[in-house]
């Protein structure tokens, strides 16, 4: 294990060339993959939308009612110690 670990130290890669049309080469392999994206349809955007809003409603008033409950347990606390 060791032995290997040394070896990875040691051994140093090639320093490689710059690529020519590196910009162009990288925009057209973009396109490329942009054309396999398979894009959600407006239903689904609309419903993952609602989705994502109800959660948020949801987790808010969650903890709105833990902090008005935490909140109102140290006001209790803090005016047993006066």
């Amino acid at each position: 294990m060791a032995k290997k670990e040394n070896d990875a130290k040691t051994s140093k890669k090639a320093p490689e060339k710059k690529k020519k049309g590196g910009m162009r080469k990288w925009f057209r392999e973009l396109k490329a993959e942009l054309k396999k994206v398979v894009w959600p349809t407006r239903k689904q955007v609309v419903n993952n939308t609602g989705v994502v809003l109800s959660i948020m409603v949801v987790m808010a008033l969650f903890l709105f009612g833990v902090d008005s409950g935490l909140g109102a347990a140290i006001q209790a606390i803090l005016k047993i110690g006066a």
